[in-house]
């Protein structure tokens, strides 16, 4: 899901959702993850940690509008190991964002770009593209990366 910012704002309607498992396989979280962003989440990522007994196993955190806690509560209760959720309000300052094309000797490639009470402040090539053009061109990820780079500073 792709989420666009035309302006610099703070967004105060999110959550973030945590759940500490021990008993799930990679498959399942990268399968979780999918179905997680596809119902709105804004963000979801996993960490390593170590519960009770010293036992290894992965914090599952989701960053979402209040508007779909309860579909994003849904799949974690349906498709993890989890017996409860954790959840808190927290406030998100999002950049103005805009898109650009830089182009390559191997194609173009979007940028996009960030800005900080209107001062640019990033740049990030679209990964997508690089991967594309890295792959087709069978050219290193790394120098397509580093090409974007030279012409972003020039």
């Amino acid at each position: 899901m792709s989420f666009s910012h035309k302006e610099e704002h703070v967004d105060y309607d999110m959550l973030k959702l945590e759940v500490n498992l021990d008993d799930i396989s990679g498959e399942w979280l990268g399968y979780v993850m999918d179905q997680l962003f596809e119902a709105g989440a804004n963000d979801v990522f996993y960490t390593p940690i170590y519960m009770k007994k010293n036992r290894p196993g992965v914090m599952l955190q989701v960053l979402c509008s209040t508007q779909f806690l309860e579909e994003i509560e849904r799949i974690v209760f349906q498709e993890t190991t989890t017996l409860g959720v954790r959840y808190y309000g927290v406030n998100v300052h999002r950049l103005e964002r805009s898109f650009y094309s830089v182009n390559t000797p191997w194609g173009e490639v979007a940028v996009k770009k960030g800005t900080y009470k209107g001062k640019v402040v990033q740049h990030a090539p679209e990964y997508e593209d690089c991967n594309n053009i890295a792959r087709t061109h069978r050219v290193p990820l790394k120098h397509v990366y580093q090409e974007v780079w030279k012409q972003i500073q020039n």
